[in-house]
């Protein structure tokens, strides 16, 4: 009996501790929910630095997904830098997807340099893609780009390579839209190509390369993008190739093989008139044979009809064989004159 007393006692006792937790670990779950949607702390902390920001706005900002922490974080670092700063205008940046703590670090960084940035320009710098934090540095600590060789030939055609460079800055107010750092770079290389391609000779730059940085420089190469050059400096200068002999030569081959083709056509054209002329000689005296071949049958025909007597035949063979004689003698190694030479 006094058992099953004792075992009914301790398993209300356990029911009642049991019960205990629940009850303690609801609470903390309800109080940790309550202080979760009204941050209360957050409230406060506000409230001693300065930045009144209404309780139930804290709340709504929950229901909005808008993590008050920032919103009110950001508002504190403004205030304590002497910025005004509006706080739907921040969540509306927050939840447009831009990067509210570069924008407001940007704004007292600005504000300490003079440089006259407001949030809204500030917000469409971020919205846009950049870094305005970094061009607010970068405005502050000027940057140094260096340009890779670049290749120009003088009017005496020795080729310089040179490496310049380019001392830049931000240009806060055509950020959003400017050129970047390729459209600088390439506007320089443009430039040193056009100066050193003025140059009488290429002895003139190597004693004054200052002169290519001021003729580059004064054509307002930062027009239109979002960086303010400062200076331009060559930083080596190198002597190329020899463009323009070369050039020459290559224009002297290409007149010799022009010529050799021409000389080729020439030769051709002669080779075919020669042959021509052989076959017209070779036609002639085809003609010379056919009509010799015609002397026989006049002569044969000449005694058939009397008009040609036998002793009439013999003064012809003998005026022939008389003319081969001479022909002989009067030939170059014919004959008895070339036999005793």
């Amino acid at each position: 009996m006094f058992n099953s007393i004792l075992l009914q006692a301790q398993q209300e006792v356990s029911v009642n501790i049991g019960l205990i937790v629940a009850i303690a670990f609801g609470g903390i779950f309800v109080l940790w929910l309550l202080f979760y949607f009204i941050p209360v702390g957050l409230w406060f902390n506000a409230l001693v630095s300065g930045v009144k920001v209404p309780l139930l706005q804290l709340i709504l900002m929950r229901w909005r997904k808008v993590p008050p922490e920032i919103i009110v974080r950001n508002l504190i670092a403004a205030r304590k830098a002497g910025l005004d700063l509006n706080r739907n205008e921040m969540e509306a940046h927050y939840l447009a997807g831009g990067r509210l703590n570069s924008v407001v670090n940007s704004l007292i960084s600005a504000d300490k340099a003079n440089l006259g940035l407001n949030f809204k320009t500030a917000t469409a710098i971020d919205l846009a893609g950049r870094d305005v934090f970094e061009a607010v540095q970068m405005s502050v600590n000027p940057k140094v780009i260096t340009t890779k060789n670049i290749s120009a030939v003088a009017k005496d055609g020795i080729e310089l390579i040179s490496i310049a460079r380019v001392t830049v800055r931000t240009n806060i107010k055509q950020l959003v839209g400017g050129a970047g750092e390729e459209t600088i770079l390439a506007r320089v290389g443009e430039g040193i190509v056009s100066s050193v391609g003025s140059a009488r000779t290429h002895k003139d730059v190597l004693e004054n390369p200052d002169s290519i940085s001021k003729v580059v420089l004064a054509k307002g190469l930062d027009s239109g993008t979002a960086f303010e050059i400062l200076s331009i400096d060559i930083a080596d200068i190198t002597v190329g190739k020899n463009i323009g002999a070369q050039l020459q030569m290559d224009q002297a081959e290409a007149d010799k093989k022009i010529a050799q083709a021409k000389a080729e056509e020439r030769r051709a054209m002669a080779v075919a008139e020669e042959q021509e002329f052989k076959a017209k000689a070779q036609d002639a005296r085809a003609k010379v044979i056919e009509a010799e071949a015609e002397v026989p049958r006049a002569m044969a025909e000449a005694f058939r009809s009397g008009n040609l007597g036998i002793m009439d035949y013999y003064k012809f063979q003998n005026i022939k064989a008389d003319t081969s004689m001479r022909e002989s003698i009067a030939t170059p190694g014919g004959g008895k004159k070339t036999e005793i030479k």
